[in-house]
């Protein structure tokens, strides 16, 4: 099978074409490398095709997607920060690129295109768990482009036979994310100051709570949407509520440290309180929790320790 994966030197985008790699499939790498890093797919480089380029460039993915059996879009930039500050060209990338997707998939015959969404589109509404039919509250730009590509998702199918899957990843965490990057998530950026034996600052009073997934489970819901039959919208989390200060906690367990965090004002587009109903991908995709999040935490914390010198004692 031939998989095309826009963003595939990304983090979690690279995670998914080592998996596929592994099992000896066709694969195309798309990506422009703004986040992406070449030594995220440095070691299968010899095994895929790399692409180099946007998801803004049509041509270029008409290209990659002729003999396509499966497109798996993740290219994006993934800021709530940077789409409220620079809209027009996050709408650019995230919006039209994903359009561009749609409309290459479509003329290319692709049996299925997996889009990465997020658990941003649920909002603030503070109704736990989030479930797919729940109404969107959108609070950023970034999350309203998210949910319009998953309109477009579901016209694509209903005018023109496209099938996808829509997957609403909630906060995923693994090795390859960069903590550096200002579309890092949480616990990348923590580990890396931790192991270093340095503060980091928690925006609230700490209670904000996430479902923090590990990237293994991303990479297997990926993979299984695009072979199975089911069409629709799919949560992608562990269905478990974590607050930031158990995160802290969590780390300093592992990494045997007694670090305190700091504490700063609220983010403004920030989602207070979130938790993934998995029940409706457990049920239509077989998806499950291979890696929960104590064990992705240790294996994160044992990639990290690699990357970073460890000073805490």
């Amino acid at each position: 099978m031939k998989w095309v994966i826009t963003g595939g030197a990304g983090f979690i985008g690279s995670n998914i074409a080592e998996e596929l790699v592994k099992r000896q499939q066709d694969v195309v790498v798309i990506d422009n490398f703004s986040t992406g890093k070449r030594e995220n797919i440095a070691q299968f480089l010899n095994k895929i095709t790399l692409l180099e380029g946007s998801v803004t460039n049509m041509k270029l993915l008409q290209k990659a997607f002729k003999d396509a059996d499966f497109v798996l879009h993740l290219a994006g930039i993934s800021s709530v920060v940077s789409s409220i500050n620079d809209p027009l060209h996050v709408h650019d990338v995230n919006f039209t690129g994903s359009l561009n997707v749609l409309v290459a998939a479509r003329d290319a015959g692709v049996k299925k295109v997996i889009f990465s969404s997020s658990a941003n589109v649920y909002g603030n509404d503070e109704t736990l768990p989030k479930r797919e039919e729940m109404y969107p509250d959108i609070v950023s730009p970034y999350g309203l482009g998210k949910l319009t590509v998953e309109q477009y998702c579901r016209l694509f199918h209903k005018y023109y036979g496209l099938n996808y899957a829509v997957l609403r990843y909630f906060n995923v965490f693994g090795p390859r994310q960069d903590p550096h990057s200002e579309y890092s998530g949480v616990i990348g950026i923590f580990i890396n100051r931790m192991l270093k034996g340095e503060p980091v600052t928690i925006f609230g009073n700490g209670l904000t709570t996430r479902d923090f997934v590990y990237v293994k489970n991303v990479v297997n819901a990926n993979i299984l949407a695009a072979t199975g039959n089911a069409v629709g919208t799919y949560n992608v989390g562990c269905g478990k509520e974590i607050t930031l200060n158990e995160l802290v906690f969590t780390i300093n367990k592992v990494l045997n440290a007694d670090l305190k965090p700091a504490y700063g004002p609220e983010r403004i587009g920030d989602i207070k309180y979130s938790v993934a109903s998995i029940e409706r991908a457990k049920h239509e995709l077989d998806y499950d929790v291979e890696v929960d999040f104590e064990e992705g935490m240790r294996k994160t914390i044992a990639w990290y320790s690699q990357q970073t010198p460890k000073i805490v004692s």
